[in-house]
């Protein structure tokens, strides 16, 4: 207690002016009391004094902004200045290093995805990250205390937010198109709600997607099933004459291909789907490729269409050569298909100023409605279920396109106007686009040499 010999020494020097004025009064009036009262009365008045200048000073300093240091008195004034002082500044410290662990936090809370809102005992937004302004469509900082019932009106939430059940998570719209939102509610203080919202577009979008490619599968699958089991029955049943016969086993047969190849497809989505990218150093020759296309193309065609499939490329694309050769195919064949007889469908190759390949295949067919481009590509989409099924066709073919370009770093470009044909596009990235060397290679080599030797 270093202030309080101070603290003595400042009260005998106190007694010692009392009795020093105690004896010059004494002397001058020759009264011993009048001696006695004005000596007492002048050392507490001194020591009182002191103490009113020191704690003056104190006070003074404590009504400013404490940037300087506290004065610095010795005896008690002084100590009590140096511990009030030290007190503040690690109250400050204290606070600083709390808004930084506050901002770190709120900072950290910011990125991520989930959206957040803080709410009082009144369910007024204390604070929100922008994931949470985005879900909700809300003004981060216009927005703050304000009633998030009055911001957030859907009937759904409104309920869940007063009924006060938790449990479960509600499942919500986001009200700006057909996003969808899990917001789950959490109490905590006295009276205070955590909204946590996430984003479940993409998980509900995938979850409808498998249940309607298992149900779409289940479809197609069972129709030819359908159909081979009644053959089946009526072979069994009933005594056909052979020319009936035939005919049946023709019908049952075109049937049996019909799963053949939808199998197929399945199995070339599953395999490009958990296949890694194709590597960059391995060419596959695009006019030996292409001749192969034109010629199953001719064949489907059998002399209905305008065909003009064998451009002259003198170009090799990095990939495999098997899935290269099936989004091309299934395009080619799929203007074939959709093409009346006496049309025409062209593929043609051009090098784009980025060093990037386009092959394009162009059809004068029925075209296709501009609402339906974007899902041109998903599982099972047709445009017209009836007639793409008397085209054999499985509703698989441009989803393997478009996997097969996504692989090789490439995209699908649809545009199509009803009436009028389609215009497929497949661009290839410069870095898998080269000029032909002298020799194939690979399966080109041996296709090449077979289409030379004939």
């Amino acid at each position: 207690m270093t202030w309080l010999l101070p603290r003595l020494l400042m009260a005998l020097a106190a007694v010692g002016l009392g009795f020093v004025v105690g004896v010059l009064v004494r002397a001058a009036s020759g009264s011993e009391a009048l001696s006695l009262g004005l000596g007492v009365l002048a050392g507490v008045a001194a020591l009182l004094l002191v103490d009113a200048v020191r704690g003056n000073r104190l006070l003074n300093w404590l009504r400013g902004n404490q940037l300087d240091s506290a004065p610095r008195d010795t005896g008690l004034w002084g100590e009590l200045g140096y511990r009030v002082e030290r007190a503040m500044r690690d109250r400050d410290r204290a606070l600083a290093r709390g808004r930084v662990e506050l901002d770190q936090f709120l900072s950290a809370i910011e990125a991520s995805p989930n959206g957040v809102l803080m709410l009082d005992r009144q369910e007024q937004i204390v604070w929100c990250n922008r994931a949470a302004a985005d879900h909700f469509a809300l003004d981060p900082r216009r927005d703050l205390q304000q009633r998030i019932t009055n911001l957030v009106r859907a009937p759904a939430f409104v309920a869940y937010l007063q009924a006060g059940r938790y449990a479960e998570p509600l499942v919500l719209g986001t009200g700006r198109g057909p996003g969808t939102l899990s917001i789950i509610v959490r109490e905590y203080g006295e009276g205070m709600r955590l909204v946590l919202s996430l984003d479940v577009t993409e998980r509900v979008r995938a979850e409808a997607m498998r249940r309607d490619f298992v149900a779409n599968v289940s479809h197609e699958i069972r129709t030819p099933l359908t159909v081979l089991s009644g053959f089946i029955e009526t072979l069994q049943a009933l005594p056909l004459t052979p020319v009936e016969r035939d005919r049946m086993l023709l019908l049952m047969a075109q049937q049996t291909q019909r799963m053949q190849t939808l199998v197929a497809d399945l199995l070339t989505l599953a395999q490009l789907e958990g296949s890694p990218r194709p590597a960059p150093d391995r060419w596959v020759a695009l006019d030996s490729l292409l001749a192969r296309v034109a010629a199953d193309a001719e064949a489907l065609s059998a002399g209905r269409h305008a065909l003009r499939l064998r451009p002259a490329t003198g170009v090799e694309l990095a990939g495999i050569e098997s899935e290269l050769l099936s989004a091309v195919a299934n395009l080619v064949t799929n203007a074939v298909r959709y093409t009346p007889d006496g049309g025409e469908v062209e593929l043609t190759w051009r090098l784009l100023e980025d060093g990037s390949g386009e092959l394009a295949i162009v059809d004068t067919g029925l075209g296709i409605a501009r609402e339906h481009i974007p899902r041109l590509t998903e599982r099972f989409y047709r445009v017209d279920g009836s007639r793409s099924r008397e085209t054999g066709g499985t509703g698989l073919g441009l989803s393997i396109v478009k996997h097969v370009m996504q692989r090789h770093g490439g995209e699908l470009m649809i545009q199509s106007e009803v009436g009028r044909g389609s215009r497929f596009r497949l661009v290839f990235p410069a870095a898998r686009v080269r000029q032909s060397g002298d020799v194939a290679l690979g399966d080109e080599a041996a296709f090449a040499a077979s289409a030379a030797a004939q």
